[in-house]
């Protein structure tokens, strides 16, 4: 289901060397896995005889028993699910660390343990030899022939699930096994560990999951040994994580006393398209020393028939307060350093700004005076001007000039109706035609004021427009979409007002009251006559459809390259009931047709900061001809 693949950790009650109990709970924990459409289930290392026998690992009663244990889960495990499970396993006059990748009766691959921990609490190397150069091999092993053996194994049920198995410390390593077998083609990682709980250790392994499944651009999972493995000097908590490109999606509570399994949904569809766009992961496959990876069949897995993942509205905005709060203190950090270095480099003597009351020309305001304070330059330097015009109301009027007054910037007024009529006489056009000639007209006089006066001043005119309004191309060409430097050109229109709100909480009184209230206001070009009563008549949500939901399929767009049926599909999850499937769809339907036909706008769009990972810089980030076709995308929309 567009790429889900669901993912169950199992961590079962165990009895230290009782295979016969230890298997049964397996198999309960098994079933319920693929009761719930898991793909993949992942239980613990030596999870057939428990992590902790000891010495009892050199007993034949132990390793026959554990064979047949095997033998009797090849039985009865249930069909479809691939299920990785820990065993020892004897082959070629030694004993190995094992894990056993099985589908509908059969074992498809068995993987032993590479790296074999040998110090302070452990002593692996007593009782098993490590599988490191263990590759082309086969075993027999619970009664079947012939099954693939080493660690050069990738079990593939689909163009998207390629599972690579590595076991507890080979994570660990300088070089882990996952990475040779990521870039290989490996997709899913699976980690049957036993590690022990320390204090502080639970938050890096967390970490180790995260960073590897990012290095890896992967999907990483891991399952720990529970509680009732031998406390003689250690004791394991049964760790349950999975990470998605350093993305952690689930972390499971550890110490649990009863059988335990969690699930997860891992987007492989993203994996695959996070490849193809990362270039450091291309480069280090292509620097790969040669190794010719095994890759074994699987059989089709489960496909959900729901999604567990919960997408949020606003991707760009983090959901917690405290993060909320760094995100916008790096972000504000990122465009004043950036403006600054382009006054010294200009030697600007003033900042020239446009203001309309509006949440872009605000958010530049700020970032305009904080730069000039970061200077030791004095706040007149900035030269705010508000230039009203036919649909400017009193509310955006009142805010844009009190601000200006709160921030001490040297305010000017330059209205443009006078202007914009005699330019209406000269090019022949009807006044009372509210149309986009009528619209344009007035963009196109602002930006001519600003750039102009930032000639006679010496100064440098600041662009306002945001990564929202660039994607949709709602701006003038050549009017509001130049200026000479572009602060918030990467920042989409839902993080602006928590930008705002952000820098009102460290604000005066009547600087929050201001701010708050522009956050208000609804968005709007102001440039249609208010209604009767003085109000804001021109909407641009009205017109063009929510900011919030545009911003959603811009980040998922671009950030993963999210078809039009995916895009739909996530939206409905995250929108509704707000919006219903068929508004998702129209608005959808409106992003695509605007994103692709507003791209000339695109092509030569100001110089700005890059404060974020997705960005329409013509000149880094995307590149597209204006005159690519979206027909592709709107059939997917098609009844």
């Amino acid at each position: 289901m567009h790429g889900f693949h669901r993912l169950a950790t199992c961590t079962p009650i165990v009895r230290v060397a009782d295979v016969t109990f230890n298997c049964e709970h397996i198999l309960e924990l098994a079933t319920e896995a693929r009761r719930r459409d898991a793909a993949v289930a992942l239980f613990p290392e030596l999870a057939v005889t428990a992590y902790s026998c000891g010495d009892l690992f050199h007993s034949a009663a132990l390793l026959n028993a554990a064979e047949r244990g095997v033998q009797t889960l090849l039985e009865r495990l249930p069909q479809d699910t691939l299920f990785v499970i820990g065993a020892p396993v004897r082959a070629f006059d030694r004993l190995f660390n094992a894990a056993l990748v099985i589908q509908n009766g059969r074992i498809l691959a068995a993987v032993p343990k590479s790296n074999l921990p040998n110090y302070r609490e452990f002593y692996e190397k007593r009782w098993f030899a490590s599988g490191h150069n263990l590759k082309g091999a086969t075993i027999a092993f619970a009664g079947q022939t012939g099954i693939p053996f080493g660690t050069d194994l990738i079990v593939t049920a689909s163009d998207l699930l390629a599972l690579g198995v590595e076991i507890c410390e080979d994570m660990w390593t300088t070089i882990p096994p996952s990475s040779i077998l990521a870039l290989n083609g490996a997709t899913l990682i699976v980690n049957p560990s036993a590690s022990n709980e320390l204090v502080g250790k639970a938050a890096y392994r967390t970490s180790l999951v995260c960073n590897q499944s990012a290095r890896c651009v992967c999907a990483y999972a891991y399952t720990s040994s529970g509680v009732h493995e031998s406390t003689t000097d250690i004791v394991n908590g049964g760790h349950q994580l999975v990470a998605e490109n350093g993305s952690l999606l689930l972390d499971a509570g550890r110490f649990c006393r009863s059988d335990s399994i969690h699930f997860a949904d891992v987007d492989l569809q993203r994996i695959a398209y996070a490849r193809l766009s990362d270039s450091p992961f291309r480069d280090s496959a292509e620097m790969l020393p040669a190794m010719t990876c095994r890759r074994i069949p699987a059989a089709p897995v489960p496909d959900p028939a729901d999604c567990l993942r919960s997408f949020p509205r606003h991707p760009f905005v983090p959901d917690d307060h405290g993060d909320r709060t760094e995100r916008c203190e790096e972000i504000f950090a990122i465009q004043t350093a950036g403006l600054a270095r382009r006054i010294e480099h200009t030697h600007a003597k003033k900042l020239v700004l446009g203001i309309s009351g509006g949440l872009d020309s605000t958010l530049a305001l700020l970032v305009c005076a904080r730069t000039l304070q970061l200077l030791g330059r004095p706040p007149h330097d900035l030269v705010a001007v508000t230039m009203p015009g036919f649909g400017t109301t009193g509310r955006t009027y009142n805010n844009a000039v009190g601000l200006c007054r709160q921030l001490n910037a040297d305010l000017r007024e330059i209205p443009i109706a006078n202007a914009c009529t005699v330019h209406f006489q000269d090019i022949g056009h009807d006044p009372a035609c509210h149309d986009v000639v009528y619209e344009n007209s007035q963009a196109r006089e602002r930006t001519q004021i600003l750039l102009d006066l930032a000639n006679q001043l010496g100064g440098l005119a600041i662009g306002t427009g945001d990564l929202s309004e660039s994607a949709m191309g709602w701006c003038t060409y050549n009017g509001d979409h130049i200026s000479m430097y572009s602060v918030n050109c990467t920042i989409p229109k839902t993080l602006i007002r928590y930008l705002i709100a952000w820098y009102g909480d460290l604000a005066g009184d009547e600087t929050r009251r201001i701010l708050q209230d522009i956050i208000d206001t609804p968005v709007s070009p102001e440039l249609i006559p208010p209604d009767e009563h003085g109000n804001i008549q021109q909407k641009t949500e009205d017109i063009i459809g929510p900011y919030e939901v545009h911003d959603f399929f811009l980040y998922h767009f671009l950030k993963y390259g999210a078809s039009p049926d995916k895009l739909l599909f996530l939206a409905t999850r995250a929108f509704e009931p707000d919006f219903s499937p068929e508004q998702l769809k129209r608005f959808l339907n409106g992003f695509l047709r605007r994103f692709f036909s507003q791209q000339f706008k695109r092509s030569c769009l100001p110089d700005g900061p890059k404060v974020g990972t997705i960005a329409l810089s013509p000149r880094g980030d995307w590149r597209m001809p204006s005159d690519a076709s979206n027909a592709e995308w709107l059939r997917t929309l098609e009844p």
